[in-house]
């Protein structure tokens, strides 16, 4: 009798260190997110984090196509507008970070002059995420447009799906790139330094990341859903969002 009921309690308890919340996550977040899933999971050992990582447009295509997430942080309010919209959120979308687009050189440039360096002869490609799909690609064509530029560039651009992925393209196939400056915040970058390698490019060339975050109705595990989602809200996580350059409500 009692090796059944120890069965039973040890069997409830595995079942209870098993849950799993699924986290679409908008690629330009992914460095920060391997913070914010270790710290999370250090306050919640009961709960698992399974991250999925991509553009918000290609995310927001999944949920509606019905994967199994449970969150969504967009890098911007759009997608998860539309999702609230469409009936398939809990609520409206909260803001949890304003992000910030950023030029990088793959190369030595004189990153002083800004946007106005990409005209030159030596960068004779240019990365940026696909604007359709990734927030961060729709920020920098507005930036270039603003800055008279984007006409006279386009031809040297080659389109990242994510703007993960552009940063990839940026150091291994171009010659400069538009980027989240997020991803410059990472420990495996740290050789890339502001002011030589990347800059910020000036807010004023387009509209205000905000980045929004929705629990789905379609969540498998709500409870876990909603804790993670009050986390993200919390001033441990919004210390570790400051530390990978985005910018918090409270700022």
């Amino acid at each position: 009798m009692i090796r059944y009921v120890l069965l039973l309690i040890f069997s409830a308890l595995a079942l209870f260190a098993s849950r799993s919340v699924t986290v679409a996550t908008a690629a330009n977040v992914s460095y920060a997110m391997e913070a914010l899933k270790r710290d999370f999971e250090s306050v919640h050992p009961d709960i698992r984090l399974h991250i999925i990582i991509g553009s918000s447009g290609k995310l927001t295509a999944q949920i509606r196509n019905g994967a199994p997430y449970d969150l969504f942080l967009s890098a911007d309010l759009k997608y998860p507008n539309a999702l609230f919209q469409d009936g398939v959120t809990v609520s409206k979308p909260v803001v949890y970070a304003k992000g910030s687009l950023a030029l990088l050189c793959s190369k030595r440039c004189d990153i002083s002059q800004g946007l106005a360096l990409l005209k030159k002869s030596s960068i004779e490609k240019i990365a940026i995420a696909n604007p359709k799909t990734a927030p961060y690609g729709k920020a920098a064509v507005e930036a270039l447009q603003k800055a008279a530029l984007l006409e006279e560039l386009r031809p040297k651009f080659i389109y990242g799906e994510s703007v993960s992925q552009t940063l990839i393209y940026t150091l291994n196939a171009a010659d400069a790139g538009l980027v989240a400056a997020s991803l410059l915040y990472s420990p495996k970058l740290a050789y890339l330094k502001e002011g030589r390698d990347w800059t910020r490019v000036k807010s004023s060339l387009y509209t205000p990341i905000e980045q929004g975050m929705v629990l789905l109705k379609s969540s498998p595990d709500k409870q876990g859903a909603k804790e993670f989602f009050d986390y993200i809200q919390s001033k441990r996580a919004k210390d570790i969002l400051r530390k990978y350059g985005y910018k918090v409500n409270d700022d």
